[in-house]
């Protein structure tokens, strides 16, 4: 089985991170291509860049196509998921819905914790898009500085796990979503400092990609996710273009 981690972020050391966060997991049969966005920002935190890496999630899509048996969209708040279920009949797995739908399955209510203020308000549309607002305790979010975005899960770990046990004692939560890709892997290192079950994100995509790979579903034929009918398309990538127009 081939899986394909996408990176719509521009840096190389969260691919890293998430590469080994998946490794950790995937079953020895699964084949791992980890891909990184060659433009946009080191690492999505606004809607505005999210947009901007959905474009080129799409993009490196439709460059591999056929290279692939399922894909993770690897960057919470899956830039681009829905664009890409629409157009391409392979199973893509976004980061943000695994994760929290894995909670799902762990507990009633589920609070995300993560690294940056500047994530919140697009985490909790997120959450919304998903239709999960029912099940979610709290976005809880770090305001402090951080130095590197690769290393902000070691220089912040003491303070996301205190986030974390807020979000039991003070929201109520029953599992804890580590949320944002440069939290790969944290999960596993600080399971037994935080008393209810915490989910690694880019953990829940793989096993759920294997999953709906190994399912093997239909491309649908009916339905709002059926793909488009082709279409001219004016100065994008010739990939894209391509399978826009189902050349």
């Amino acid at each position: 089985m081939r899986l394909l981690l996408l990176n719509p972020n521009t840096s190389r050391d969260i691919t890293d991170l998430i590469t080994e966060a998946a490794r950790s997991v995937a079953p020895a049969s699964v084949e791992l291509t980890s891909v990184t966005a060659d433009r946009g920002v080191p690492y999505i935190a606004t809607r505005a860049e999210a947009v901007i890496g959905a474009g080129v999630a799409l993009e490196i899509l439709a460059e591999r196509e056929g290279q692939y048996d399922a894909a993770i969209v690897a960057a919470f708040g899956d830039p681009g998921l829905g664009a890409a279920r629409e157009l391409f009949s392979v199973p893509i797995v976004g980061m943000a819905e695994a994760g929290m739908l894995t909670a799902c399955m762990l507990g009633g209510r589920f609070a995300i914790v993560t690294f940056a203020e500047a994530l919140g308000p697009w985490y909790r549309e997120c959450v919304a898009m998903h239709r999960l607002d029912a099940r979610c305790a709290g976005v809880l979010t770090l305001d402090n500085a951080f130095r590197s975005v690769g290393d902000v899960q070691n220089e912040r770990a003491d303070m996301l796990v205190e986030l974390a046990r807020r979000a039991v004692e003070e929201h109520g939560a029953d599992v804890v979503v580590l949320a944002g890709a440069p939290l790969a892997g944290l999960a596993r290192k600080v399971r037994d400092r935080i008393e209810v079950p915490i989910v690694d994100c880019v953990a829940a995509a793989v096993l759920q990609a294997v999953t709906l790979a190994t399912l093997n579903p239909r491309a649908p034929a009916a339905g709002s996710f059926k793909r488009p009918m082709p279409k001219e398309s004016i100065g994008l990538a010739k990939p894209l273009a391509d399978w826009i127009g189902h050349r």
